[in-house]
C-alpha cells in the first residue's frame, strides 16, 4: 500500500499532505481560501468519492499550514440534481459582500463533463452551512475550471475557462449572485494548440501595485504544464505576452494552479502560489504543491522550497529556495 508523506503540522512542505487537527488528510483540491475575520479559510473538494461529488470541505488556519477542519460547508444532496452524489463539482471559491454574506462560485458538472456550468451557494458565515442557489452558463457560454477575484473597491469577477473560445474575466453584480458581463477574454500563446486557440484553465488573478496578474494552466487533462502569466492595468486589458512563472520544462514544478493568497503583513505583503498535483487514480491523496511567489514589475516567478513557513502577523517567509527533488 503507498505511504504518503504529511508535511509536519504548521510547515508548508511542497509535494506532502497537509492533516488537520484530527490527523485526517485535509481534502484541499481546487481549493479556494480567503482571509476572513483574522483566519485563512479554505474550501476544497473532498474527493474521498473519487472524481464524483462527496462535499466542499471547509478549513480554517492562522498561518496557512495549521489546519483545523470544519467539516463539509456544502454537502451533497440527493434532492438538488446539481450537487446530488455522483455530479462533480469542482473549484470551490467563496468572496464576501459588502453584508457579510459569503457566496460560494462552483463548477458544476456532470460525470461526462457535458454540462459545464457556474453554480452558486450562499451562507452567513465562513464555514456555512452552504445554501446551494442555482446554476446557469454564463452568458450562454460554457464554464469550466473557474476562478474568482475581488477588487480593491469591493467589484467582484469569476474567470471561467470556456475552450473553445478562451479564458474569460466576467464582472459579478454587486450581490455577486449574476454575471453581469465579458469584461476580457484572452487566449493561450499563439500556436499552442494546432487545432485553434484555447483559453488556459485553473484560472486566478491577483493585484500586486496596481497591475493585475493572471495565472492558468494550459489545457493538458490531469498532466501538468509549464503554467503561464500575463499582466494589465485592468481586468479589462489589454493582457501582455504570456510567461513562464516557473522554470520551462519544470511543468511548474509537476503542479497546477488554483489560486494566489495574499498576505498583508506589517513587515510586508508576500504572496503564496496553491497549487494542486493531481493523482487520476487517488485524487484523494493528490498532494498540494504551495509556494513563495515572488511578484513585481511584471514578473510572477517561483522558486522551490523543501519547507517553508509565512509569518501572518508579518508577511515574512521563512525558507530558502532549494533544488527540486529528482
Amino acid at each position: 500500500m503507498p505511504v504518503y508523506p504529511l508535511a509536519p503540522r504548521g510547515t508548508i512542505a511542497p509535494g506532502k499532505l497537509f492533516a488537520d487537527q484530527h490527523g485526517a488528510v485535509a481534502q484541499l483540491h481546487g481549493v479556494g481560501i480567503q482571509h476572513l475575520d483574522g483566519l485563512f479559510y479554505a474550501w476544497g473538494e473532498d474527493k474521498s468519492a473519487g472524481a464524483t461529488f462527496a462535499g466542499v470541505a471547509c478549513y480554517s488556519s492562522p498561518d496557512l499550514a495549521t489546519w483545523t477542519s470544519h467539516g463539509h460547508a456544502l454537502t451533497a444532496d440527493p434532492g438538488v440534481p446539481d450537487i446530488a452524489p455522483g455530479r462533480v463539482v469542482e473549484r470551490p471559491k467563496v468572496l464576501r459582500r459588502a453584508d457579510g454574506t459569503c457566496v460560494m462560485l462552483l463548477h458544476i458538472e456532470s460525470p461526462d463533463y457535458s454540462c459545464a456550468r457556474l453554480g452558486w451557494a450562499v451562507s452567513d458565515q465562513p464555514a456555512g452551512p452552504y445554501r446551494y442557489l442555482r446554476s446557469e452558463r454564463p452568458k450562454g457560454n460554457v464554464s469550466r475550471d473557474i476562478g474568482v477575484f475581488q477588487d480593491d473597491d469591493g467589484t467582484g469577477y469569476v474567470l471561467s475557462e470556456d475552450r473553445a473560445n478562451g479564458l474569460h474575466i466576467y464582472r459579478l453584480s454587486a450581490d455577486l449572485l449574476h454575471v453581469e458581463e465579458i469584461v476580457s477574454t484572452t487566449l493561450t500563446k499563439p500556436g499552442a494548440h494546432p487545432a485553434g486557440p484555447h483559453g488556459y484553465e485553473s484560472p486566478a488573478l491577483v493585484k500586486a501595485g496596481g497591475l493585475y496578474y493572471l495565472v492558468g494552466s494550459d489545457l493538458t487533462g490531469w498532466s501538468t504544464n509549464d503554467n503561464q502569466v500575463a499582466t494589465a492595468t485592468s481586468p479589462t486589458g489589454p493582457w501582455s505576452d504570456w510567461a513562464d512563472i516557473a522554470p520551462p520544462g519544470t511543468a511548474t514544478y509537476d503542479s497546477q494552479t488554483s489560486v494566489i493568497v495574499t498576505v498583508r503583513g506589517t513587515q510586508t505583503t508576500s504572496h503564496v502560489y496553491v497549487g494542486d498535483r493531481w493523482i487520476k487514480d487517488d485524487l484523494f491523496h493528490s498532494a498540494p504543491v504551495w509556494l513563495p511567489m515572488e511578484i513585481g514589475d511584471g514578473r510572477a516567478r517561483l522558486r522551490w522550497h523543501d519547507s517553508w513557513t509565512i509569518n501572518p502577523v508579518t508577511g515574512v517567509v521563512a525558507g530558502q529556495p532549494s533544488a527540486p527533488p529528482g
